[in-house]
């Protein structure tokens, strides 16, 4: 296997770091792994033809395929299941209530991989709703920094080993057994999901605000500048009343303006009943 020097490693490093904020200072023998058999399979003899070369590539096209090598990708179907409780036992009661006259849900899944957190989401969506779905616009964008991945997430097929977690109601309820064994998620819910390509760098753009964002296991290789510039800006296009989710491993700063509802849990609270603002800094413990 081929090695990094010091310098290509700390090319790298660098380039992710301030690109899209992922910190790998430490994950010297991930890249290694990761990389060196593209490495010599494109004729390269060391990484630093191969890093002068995705570098020098004016379209993007190499960078983009360098930055899908050294993402992390793991996700499961109703990965941490109680997010998924509480969205159908308390979020979803409040949001038919609340968006009754539009009839319209605004979601946004901020990293989602090969879609398993997205395809669990809205089936638990359409599972609390029931009889009245078909009466309801769900909407949930979708977006990765891996363009891979996303082409895996959006035609939803999977091996019946990945939906081992689903529950056996919902398997012969939202996905089709195909010729080869594998399944594929109904057309009815794929279509409730729009996949695009998105660095979380970046400035967020939103028609309207998102009544629930998730971003879930991605902050763990975020610097803590890096997170609480992004949970601001996930912050500005929330509605009020509405929910961001992360991940059980992960933490928001303690200045954030969410409010704290439950571990890994937080709500846009401005103004309480009484008027009163409430507390910008509770944090869980």
């Amino acid at each position: 296997m081929l090695k990094l020097t010091d310098e290509d490693f700390n090319r790298l490093v660098a380039y992710m770091k301030k690109n899209y904020g992922i910190n790998l200072d430490k994950k010297r023998t991930l890249i290694e792994g990761r990389l060196s058999n593209t490495v010599t399979q494109r004729g390269f003899k060391s990484f630093k033809e191969f890093i002068d070369f995705a570098f020098a590539d004016k379209t993007g096209n190499e960078t983009m395929q360098l930055v899908n090598k050294l993402t992390t990708n793991h996700t499961f179907f109703m990965r941490e299941p109680e997010h998924f409780e509480f969205l159908k036992s308390t979020i979803m009661p409040q949001m038919e209530k609340e968006n009754a006259a539009t009839r319209t849900l605004n979601f946004w899944c901020a990293a989602s991989s090969t879609g398993q957190e997205p395809y669990t989401l809205v089936m638990t969506i359409d599972d609390y709703l029931g009889a009245k779905a078909s009466a309801w616009n769900v909407k949930l964008l979708a977006t990765d920094l891996d363009t891979e991945v996303l082409k895996i997430a959006q035609a939803g097929i999977y091996t019946i080993d990945m939906l081992k977690d689903v529950p056996k109601q919902w398997m012969s309820k939202y996905f089709t057994k195909l010729p080869d064994g594998r399944y594929q998620v109904i057309d009815r819910l794929r279509k409730q999901i729009t996949y695009k390509q998105f660095n979380l760098m970046d400035r967020i753009v939103a028609p309207r605000p998102y009544d629930f964002i998730s971003c879930r296991n991605v902050m763990i290789y975020f610097e803590q500048e890096t997170k609480n510039a992004l949970i601001e800006r996930f912050y500005d296009v929330t509605r009020e009343n509405g929910y961001l989710y992360i991940g059980h491993a992960e933490s928001v700063g303690k200045n954030t303006r969410y409010t704290y509802v439950k571990p890994a849990v937080y709500k846009k609270v401005t103004v309480k009943p009484d008027g009163a603002k409430p507390y910008a800094g509770r944090i869980s413990k």
